[in-house]
């Protein structure tokens, strides 16, 4: 029968579909982002849906059969190697055959870099490059910039094309080793008479060149948009359909990235990766730490260097505090990296069990290198900051500090703490002021560093401010 073609509602913000219009979205519960888009349909009731009988005519492929599980081989697996350590280290190894990858981020912050890195590194390595968003001439410039003289030895093509049709063709007759698509939102479909970008489409090209990379083994990585919330846009459609998602984090002033994994059906999200941007793309940063300890003179109060560890890894990261009193009538909290409520319940603990009156002080409080501080051991290090911007007294940059602060004002212990003392130890530290309730193990440590156990705020004044 002929093709009926009808509309549904579609949420803007994670893709829920609805078959009438409605002000709230019940899957994620925004309001106002339902919007209406055309849908394409086989009537009757034998009939095949829409997006896996075209996409199973447009590969070309038969139909999948059941396989015993002890029947699988694992003996040829083996990880594609992108001559990137940090990327190869957060995908777990490197990339799996046949697997798709999802990067993405803010504009300007490093994604199409990355992705042109690859190929120009891995000049063996033989890559189909597909873009929707520049020309071949830009993509030579940019390379040029990347990789001077790098282009001419890669084995790189570039295709210019938004229609995914041609796309799958193309990587039919190419066979690259690595299909990456700049960017998932300029991808369209014949298929679908919604446009490009649209929810639908963004989830029928998706399927399209997931079901092309599993049938082929062809690893694909895909470039994403974000939402003006943050989020990659379409993020539940998206996040869903890949098998890994990258997002790309950090302030576009500031030259540091940070390339965190969200979601990896191959290995662990707990990894962060750290970059560099400069005139010749993304430089790898194997030591974090380094760039985000102080970089200035002694006597200087209000700055402190907390422990906080990142997925796996541990690093020293320098907090600055300024405490001033309030020139207007109602005082400021200002918090850049570090989060603004935290940063209240600290000084509301500090009025209350230490006695101090910030009340009418204005605090402002800075996470140096543009990083963001989730973990809350870098209590520890706000409050020593605070109290030194407080008395106007420096603390040593010998010290560092790893512990959390309940609303008792009393010092709770983390964890992983062997790994933050070792980290203090190699980079030079001479003491760090921990929780006393801290583990034996964790307290007796071999490092060559003093651990101060701590049990409240006022032994963390009497030891810091004698």
């Amino acid at each position: 029968m002929a093709k009926k073609i009808t509309t549904a509602w579609f949420c803007s913000s994670c893709g829920n579909e609805s078959p009438k219009w409605m002000g709230r979205c019940p899957a994620c519960g925004e309001w106002n982002t339902m919007v209406e888009e055309p849908k394409a349909a086989r009537s009757g009731s034998g009939a095949a849906t829409g997006s896996v009988s075209r996409d199973r005519g447009l590969l070309g492929v038969a139909q999948a059969e059941p396989i015993q599980l002890r029947n699988i081989d694992l003996s040829n697996e083996e990880r594609l190697k992108l001559g990137n350590a940090e990327v190869e280290r957060i995908l777990g190894g490197g990339l799996v055959a046949g697997s798709m990858v999802l990067i993405g981020g803010e504009p300007g912050i490093g994604k199409s870099t990355l992705a042109l890195q690859i190929p120009l590194h891995c000049k063996e390595l033989k890559t189909l490059y597909v873009s929707g968003e520049e020309s071949p001439r830009q993509i030579k410039l940019r390379s040029n910039r990347l990789c001077e003289g790098g282009e001419d030895r890669s084995n790189c093509m570039i295709l210019c094309e938004t229609l995914l049709e041609n796309i799958i063709k193309q990587a039919q007759q190419q066979k690259p080793e690595l299909l990456v698509v700049d960017s998932i939102q300029t991808i369209y479909s014949d298929a679908m008479d919604s446009s490009a970008a649209s929810v639908s489409q963004v989830r029928e090209c998706a399927t399209a060149l997931l079901r092309f990379a599993k049938e082929s083994g062809t690893p694909v990585i895909l470039i994403g948009h974000i939402t003006k919330d943050g989020s990659i846009a379409g993020p539940k459609v998206l996040e869903h359909i890949v098998d890994v998602v990258l997002q790309f984090e950090g302030d576009t002033r500031h030259s540091y990235r940070m390339l965190r994994s969200i979601k990896n059906r191959f290995g662990s999200t707990a990894e962060l990766a750290i970059f560099e941007m400069t005139d010749r793309g993304l430089r790898e940063i194997t030591n974090p730490s380094q760039i985000l300890t102080p970089m200035h003179g002694e006597h200087l109060s209000g700055v402190a260097v907390g422990s906080m560890i990142d997925g796996t890894r541990p690093f020293m990261i320098e907090i600055q505090a300024l405490v001033s009193t309030a020139a207007y009538g109602m005082p400021q909290r200002s918090a850049t990296g570090f989060d603004s409520r935290r940063l209240n319940m600290l000084l509301a603990v500090l009025e209350k069990r230490a006695g101090f009156k910030l009340s009418a002080k204005d605090v402002f409080l800075n996470v140096a290198g543009g990083m963001k501080v989730n973990d809350p051991s870098c209590d520890l290090a706000v409050v020593a900051a605070i109290l030194s911007s407080t008395f106007d007294s420096e603390v040593s940059q010998k010290c560092c500090f790893a512990g959390e602060i309940g609303l008792s004002g009393e010092i709770r212990p983390v964890g992983n703490l062997e790994r933050r003392t070792a980290e203090a130890a190699r980079l030079g530290y001479e003491a760090i002021y921990v929780s006393k309730y801290s583990s034996p193990e964790a307290l007796a440590t071999k490092a060559s560093i003093s651990v101060i156990p701590i049990g409240t705020i006022g032994d963390l004044l009497r030891s810091l401010f004698k």
